[in-house]
C-alpha cells in the first residue's frame, strides 16, 4: 500500500432498506459509526472512503474489488458487542461510550468490526480511540459516479496524474497527503468549517510563513502510520526515531506559529502539542541510527542501561578483560608461569604447572577443575562468572535489548491520545498549507460562502486543465440561482461542454471544502448533493448496456436531487433512437426546472432550446466555435442564448476522417433534413387535416445558414435541392 494511502475494514448490516456501516482505519486508530443510511447514502460512503476489506453476512450487499470477508453470525450480536467493548474500553454498554443513538443494527456491526480486528491485528487495539456516531446530513453526498466522473481522486482510468487531488496536494507528509484525500472526498453543507478554513489560508499567505512551516513538515514522519504500530506493538527501531526527530522539530515550529500576529495561524500553533517527555526518553534510549530490526542489536544507547552496557562490554572487550585479569591474578600469586586458557569442556581456567607448585601453593580462593601430566588447572569464581557472562554475553545483551525496546511501548502507549491529537494537527496544518501554497501560485481567489441557494461564479476556470496544459485556459462565467436554476448548454462537440460543467462542480466543490478557487470571484451557497451524468460507458460485469447505465444514472439524479443539488447531466437520450431520446431528455430537463435543482443541461437535441418558453426558470447558453471555409477553431467561450449546429462534420474531419467521407455525410445530411419534421414540443401535437403540409425544401432553405457552410457542405447540399426539384417535377432522370 502507497503511503499515500488509506487502509481501512467496513462492517456492514442491513435491515429492511436501512444500512449500517462501520469503519475502522487501523492508521488512524478510529472506529466510525454510520447508522441507518439510505442505499444511496451507503454507495456514497463506500465511493469515498473505498475500504479495502468488508465484512458482511451478505455478500450481496455491496458491488466492490476489494475482499469481502464473510463473518460468523454470532460475530453480529450485542452479546458479542459487551465482549469486545469490555476487552477495548473496559466497558460493557454502548451507552458508556456515547453510542445511545446507534441502532441495535449499528452496534452489531460494531461487535463484528472490532470482533474482526482483534483477530486480525492479534494484539489489544491500545491506539483506537472510542467508536464516533458520524452523522452524514453535515456533508455534500458525492456518489460514487459523481466522484468518478469529476476525476477527485483518480482519473477514469485508475490514474492519480491530472485530477484533482494531483493538482492540490502540495503536502510535505504522507499523513498529509491522505486527510488531503479525505478533505476533497468529504466537503461540508454547513459553512462553518470550510470558512475557518478559508480564513486560515488567507492568513497563512498573509504571514509569509508557509515555507518556514513546509520545511518543518519535510523533516516530520508519518507520525499517523508510527502511532498505529506502536499502538499494536509492531513499531520498528526506524519508527521510533523517526517519531522522536519529527517530535524535535515541534518546538520550534509551534513557536512560529504561536507568535503570528493572525489569530488563526497562532491557533494553528496552539494545536500542536510538544511532547518533551517522550522525546527525551526517546533520545535518550534510541542510537542516532539503531539497525532495522530490534533483533540485529544496535538499537538501544550506550548509558541508557547499566547492566546492558555491561553485556555488551563483555560481549566486545571479552579478550582484554581476560587478558586483565590473568596479570592480576599472576601479580597477585607470585607464580610467574600462570597462565590463562580456554577449552570447549572446561571452559575458561587458570593452568600451573606442578614445577611451580612444588615451590609455591596454589592461591587459596583457586579451585581445581583438571589434573594434568605437568599442570593443574583452576578456576575462580572471579573467573567463573566472567565466563558465564562471556559466553553467553551477547544473546543476554540481545536479549536485554529486547526487553527494554518493549519496556518502551508502555510510556508511549500511555501517550498515545496525544500522539493521536498532534498527528491530527500537523495533518491538517500540512493540507493547510498546501492549499495555502496553490492558491499563491496558481492566483486562486477566496470565494464567498453565502447563506442563500447559488453558484455565482466570474471566469472560473478548470483547475485540472489548466495545471495540464501549457496553453492560456477560457475562463467562463456561471450563474445559477433558483430563478435562473437550469443552464441549457448547447454548441459544438468538442467545444467544451463538459468541461465547463466539470470546471463548477469543481470549484464549487473546493469552496465547500474551504479551499480558494481558480476564479475572478465566486459565490457559492449551501450544497446538499453533486449528481453527474457525463460520459458513455457501459457495465459489461453488470449486463448493463451504454444507454441503460446512462437511465439508472439519470434515475438517480430524478429520485434524489432537490432544489439545494447541483446536478450535472451530459448528453442524456444519445443512446437511443432520436425521438426516443430527445423525449427523454425533454423529461428530464422539465424535471429539474420545476424542482430548482441547480442544473447544467448540455444537449445536442436543439430543440430542447424551447424549454425556456415553458419553464421561467431554464435558459440557454452556448459555447462558440469560428468556422472559416472547412476549418473550425473552438474558442471555448460560454455565451447566452442557443446555438443551433454541432459542427460535427468539422470535427469529424478534425478527426481525420477522409474527405470523400464527410462529403458523402454532407449529402446525406442534406437528405436528413429534407425529411426531417420540425418537433417544437414533444407532447401531442393537433394535425390540421385541410391544412397544405409545408414544402420540404423550404424547410431546409429557412434552416440553413450559408455562413457555416463549407465549400464542399454548400456545393452538397444544392446538389440534393436540385434532384428533389427535378424529381417532383417529374423529371425521368432523376433515380430515386
Amino acid at each position: 500500500m502507497e503511503a499515500g494511502q488509506e487502509t481501512s475494514a467496513a462492517a456492514l448490516n442491513t435491515h429492511g432498506f436501512n444500512y449500517s456501516v462501520v469503519i475502522g482505519s487501523v492508521s488512524r486508530g478510529e472506529i466510525l459509526i454510520y447508522d441507518q443510511l439510505s442505499r444511496e447514502s451507503l454507495d456514497s460512503l463506500i465511493a469515498r472512503v473505498e475500504p479495502s476489506e468488508y465484512l458482511v453476512q451478505d455478500t450481496d450487499l455491496v458491488a466492490s474489488q476489494a475482499r469481502q470477508v464473510e463473518v460468523p453470525a454470532w460475530h453480529y450480536t450485542l452479546d458479542q458487542l459487551s465482549r469486545e467493548l469490555d476487552r477495548t474500553y473496559k466497558v460493557n454498554d454502548a451507552a458508556g461510550l456515547g453510542l445511545s443513538e446507534v441502532s441495535e443494527q449499528g452496534l452489531e456491526a460494531t461487535a463484528a468490526l472490532l470482533t474482526y480486528l482483534h483477530d486480525t491485528q492479534r494484539t489489544e487495539l491500545a491506539h483506537f480511540s472510542r467508536p464516533k456516531h458520524i452523522r452524514e446530513d453535515d456533508r455534500v453526498v458525492l456518489d460514487q459516479t459523481t466522484q468518478k466522473n469529476l476525476e477527485l481522486i483518480r482519473t477514469l482510468r485508475g490514474e492519480r496524474r491530472h485530477t484533482l487531488l494531483w493538482v492540490l496536494d502540495r503536502t510535505s507528509t504522507a499523513m498529509g497527503s491522505r486527510e488531503l484525500a479525505r478533505w476533497i472526498t468529504a466537503p461540508y453543507r454547513d459553512s462553518d468549517v470550510p470558512r475557518q478554513r478559508l480564513r486560515n489560508i488567507r492568513e497563512l499567505s498573509d504571514s509569509g510563513l508557509t515555507n518556514i512551516i513546509t520545511n518543518h513538515l519535510k523533516r516530520i514522519g508519518d507520525l499517523e502510520r508510527i502511532v498505529a504500530r506502536i499502538g499494536l506493538q509492531s513499531a520498528r527501531p526506524r519508527d521510533l526515531t523517526r517519531l522522536r526527530d519529527s517530535l524535535k522539530e515541534l518546538p520550534e515550529l509551534k513557536q512560529r506559529l504561536s507568535q503570528s500576529n493572525y489569530r488563526s495561524v497562532s491557533m494553528l500553533g496552539a494545536d500542536i502539542l510538544v511532547l518533551e517527555n517522550i522525546q527525551r526518553l526517546l533520545d535518550r534510549a534510541l542510537e542516532s541510527e539503531p539497525s532495522v530490526v530490534i533483533s540485529a542489536g544496535g538499537v538501544i544507547r550506550e548509558s541508557y542501561d547499566e547492566q546492558l552496557d555491561e553485556l555488551r562490554r563483555f560481549s566486545r572487550d571479552a579478550s582484554g578483560l581476560l587478558t586483565e585479569m590473568e596479570e592480576t591474578e599472576r601479580a597477585n600469586s607470585a607464580i610467574s608461569g600462570l597462565k590463562l586458557g580456554y577449552n570447549r569442556v572446561h571452559g575458561y581456567y587458570f593452568e600451573i604447572s606442578k614445577a611451580s607448585l612444588a615451590t609455591q601453593e596454589a592461591p587459596l580462593h583457586f579451585q581445581r577443575r583438571q589434573t594434568l601430566k605437568n599442570a593443574e588447572r583452576f578456576t575462580t569464581p572471579e573467573l567463573k562468572t566472567f565466563e558465564d557472562k562471556a559466553l553467553s554475553a551477547e544473546s543476554q545483551a540481545l536479549s536485554r535489548e529486547r526487553h527494554l525496546y518493549e519496556a518502551l511501548f508502555k510510556p508511549l502507549n500511555e501517550a498515545i491520545n496525544d500522539l493521536k491529537k498532534l498527528a491530527k494537527s500537523l495533518a491538517a496544518l500540512d493540507v493547510l498549507t498546501s492549499l495555502t501554497t496553490v492558491a499563491v501560485q496558481e492566483r486562486w481567489i477566496e470565494p464567498i460562502l453565502s447563506d442563500t441557494v447559488e453558484i455565482c461564479i466570474a471566469n472560473g476556470r478548470h483547475p485540472v486543465i489548466e495545471k495540464a496544459n501549457t496553453h492560456p485556459f477560457m475562463p467562463n462565467d456561471t450563474l445559477l440561482n433558483p430563478a435562473r436554476s437550469l443552464a441549457l448548454i448547447t454548441g459544438p462537440n468538442m467545444g467544451g461542454k463538459s468541461t465547463y460543467m466539470r470546471q463548477t462542480a469543481l470549484i464549487t466543490l473546493l469552496a465547500r471544502i474551504g479551499s480558494f478557487v481558480p476564479a475572478d470571484s465566486a459565490s457559492i451557497g449551501p450544497i446538499d448533493r453533486i449528481f453527474t451524468r457525463i460520459g458513455a460507458s457501459d457495465d459489461l460485469a453488470g449486463g448493463r448496456s451504454t444507454f441503460m447505465v446512462e437511465m439508472a444514472e439519470t434515475a438517480a439524479i430524478l429520485a434524489g436531487a432537490t432544489d439545494r443539488s447541483l446536478v450535472l447531466m451530459d448528453e442524456v437520450g444519445r443512446g437511443t433512437s432520436t425521438f426516443d431520446g430527445l423525449a427523454l431528455a425533454w423529461a428530464a430537463a422539465e424535471a429539474m426546472a420545476k424542482r430548482s435543482a441547480l442544473t447544467l443541461f448540455a444537449t445536442h437535441y436543439f430543440e430542447l432550446t424551447s424549454l425556456p418558453d415553458s419553464e421561467p426558470a431554464a435558459f440557454n447558453v452556448h459555447l462558440t466555435a469560428q468556422v472559416t471555409g472547412d476549418q473550425i477553431v473552438f474558442l471555448h467561450r460560454v455565451m447566452e442564448g442557443p446555438t443551433s449546429q454541432s459542427h460535427g462534420l468539422h470535427v469529424a474531419r478534425r478527426a481525420g476522417v477522409p474527405d470523400e467521407i464527410i462529403g458523402r455525410a454532407a449529402s446525406y445530411l442534406a437528405e436528413l433534413e429534407l425529411q426531417q419534421v420540425a418537433l417544437n414540443n414533444p407532447q401531442a401535437v393537433q394535425v390540421d387535416l385541410f391544412r397544405q403540409p409545408p414544402d420540404p425544401m423550404v424547410g431546409l432553405l429557412a434552416r440553413l445558414d450559408p455562413d457555416d457552410l463549407s465549400p464542399k457542405e454548400a456545393w452538397a447540399t444544392l446538389e440534393t435541392l436540385v434532384l428533389k426539384a427535378r424529381k417532383s417535377l417529374g423529371d425521368p432522370d432523376v433515380n430515386d
